[in-house]
């Protein structure tokens, strides 16, 4: 999906000025691995280094979490979103909410 907004974890936007704030707008998952995925990723932790597993569980987690922020500030008349953050929590073993948040902003270029 291409982003027809702007998003920046900054509090402001080179080269743009915000000419209206819409409040906070945010996207949430809560993703769990299969019990095969969880064998398999508690294998790989036997023998160390990096869990592709879980990070690919992590990286489609934080990517679902972003597009349901963008269609959020979408929804709301945004064209872009300011002072961008994710938070994750474990709602219970195995279990993981996934949060992104940031101020949605009407935003005009500034011309040079």
């Amino acid at each position: 999906m291409l982003n027809s907004i702007l998003i920046t974890t900054s509090t402001s936007l080179e080269g743009y000025k915000i000419t209206k704030q819409l409040g906070l707008v945010r996207g949430i998952t809560v993703r769990s691995r299969s019990i095969l995925g969880n064998m398999a990723g508690g294998f790989m932790t036997i023998f160390g280094g990096r869990s592709t597993i879980y990070t690919e569980l992590c990286e489609r987690a934080r990517e679902e979490a972003l597009q349901l922020l963008i269609l959020h500030g979408e929804q709301i008349g945004a064209n872009a979103i300011i002072n961008m953050r994710y938070d994750a929590n474990e709602v219970m073993n195995g279990l993981t909410e996934v949060l992104a948040y940031g101020t949605a902003v009407v935003v005009e270029k500034i011309e040079d």
